[in-house]
């Protein structure tokens, strides 16, 4: 079996790739600022990334913030290539070549650092996962009122799902930008949010707003949506009564995958 680092280890995704790359009898080096051994900013670099990656054979890139991703990526491509890393997996964010968003822009700058690395190279976009729609409907629902964007449609995966396939993309030859996940339904973000409200026994009014701006109008024609590869199985109710419990929560109205 080979030696994997997975950047992110300890986040939502990463924690998930990491036990099951261990399940699968590899030798797992975790990564991220405040795990030891491998405590590393990769935003920063240095001796203690170098140390990381030495003797790897295959990286997962999980880790992500709002801002420094692309100089954590440069820090990140320059020591595996000294290191003779043969295999880079990214995980990115379906949308990040349609919707003009700072953070998406951010994702596509990353995904050409590595497509241009000189190693050999994965990458996987997914759709939004279940627990960042609830961060943000928990979010927007401490206010009596819930504002949403006007005519916003999502698609959430299951984040267990996107950790499967990049185990199984890790396993493998470098493939090149590989084929998006999505999740098993698109429909309107006020049909998820009515959801998440009733799953957590919160009441609030839900009002859509129009906005405005270019990243607005990437959403709103649903750059960030997968259709045609609506292949994951868990849903965002099943998934919100894991996380609430409670009695049975019904599916909003929308419209399947292809």
């Amino acid at each position: 079996m080979t030696t994997i680092l997975v950047t992110g280890g300890t986040g939502t995704l990463g924690r998930l790739v990491v036990e099951r790359l261990r399940a699968g009898g590899h030798e797992v080096r975790v990564l991220s600022r405040h795990s030891e051994p491998y405590a590393v900013d990769l935003r920063a670099g240095g001796a203690a990334l170098d140390a990381a990656v030495a003797g790897v054979d295959t990286i997962v890139h999980c880790a992500t913030a709002q801002k420094g991703d692309e100089q954590a990526a440069q820090n990140l491509i320059g020591a595996a290539r000294g290191a003779g890393v043969r295999h880079l997996v990214y995980i990115s964010i379906v949308g990040v070549d349609e919707v003009p968003f700072p953070y998406y822009r951010s994702k596509l700058a990353v995904e050409r650092l590595v497509e241009e690395s000189g190693i050999g190279w994965t990458v996987l976009r997914a759709t939004q996962f279940h627990d960042l729609l609830i961060m943000m409907f928990q979010g927007l629902s401490k206010l009596p009122v819930m504002f949403l964007p006007a005519g916003v449609r999502d698609q959430p995966v299951e984040v267990a799902e996107v950790a499967d396939r990049l185990v199984e993309l890790a396993a493998a030859a470098p493939a090149g930008r590989v084929e998006d996940v999505g999740g098993p339904e698109e429909r309107p973000l006020e049909s998820f949010a009515r959801a998440y409200l009733k799953a957590s026994g919160r009441r609030r009014a839900v009002v859509n707003v129009p906005l405005w701006g270019a990243a607005y109008r990437g959403f709103r024609s649903g750059g960030h949506l997968a259709p045609r590869r609506a292949v994951g199985k868990g849903s965002f109710e099943e998934h919100l009564k894991r996380r609430f419990g409670g009695g049975h929560v019904q599916s909003g109205t929308g419209r399947s995958g292809v």
